[in-house]
């Protein structure tokens, strides 16, 4: 199930053992830290995992993931009518450039709904 997980996020699987399942991937952006550019995961990377299913299937969903500011209005509102729990809003770095802001969201769901779910909002940011 975690390949499928992945391939529904348009991510690579990060780690799939002993019921967890977490995939990733690393966004595109022109980014400066400090006046230096960045392809740091810890920078650009989104996140999104799951844990092992109850059973009726359902598993704890996570995810994370990275924005620009322009873009955290319509994601937030995409994940929301999804019924995704939108947890926090936040920057990680000073001195970046462009601002970066990241979304972290969870949600109780068949592991594959909650992708497909994560998927249809990423449509409102992803080139």
């Amino acid at each position: 199930m975690c390949v499928g997980f992945a391939s529904i996020l348009g991510s690579n699987i990060l780690v799939n053992q002993n019921g967890v399942c977490v995939v990733g991937f690393i966004r595109n952006l022109n980014v400066e830290i400090l006046g230096r550019r960045t392809r740091s995961p810890l920078s650009i990377g989104s996140r999104f995992s799951y844990e092992n299913p109850d059973r009726n299937g359902r598993t704890l969903n996570l995810g994370e993931v990275v924005l620009l500011q322009n873009e955290v209005n319509d994601f937030v509102s995409a994940l929301r009518r999804c019924g995704i729990i939108v947890t926090s809003i936040n920057s990680r770095w000073l001195f970046d450039d462009p601002r970066l802001v990241y979304v972290n969201f969870e949600s109780i769901d068949c592991p594959l709904d909650f992708a497909r779910k994560v998927a249809q909002a990423l449509r409102t940011i992803r080139c």
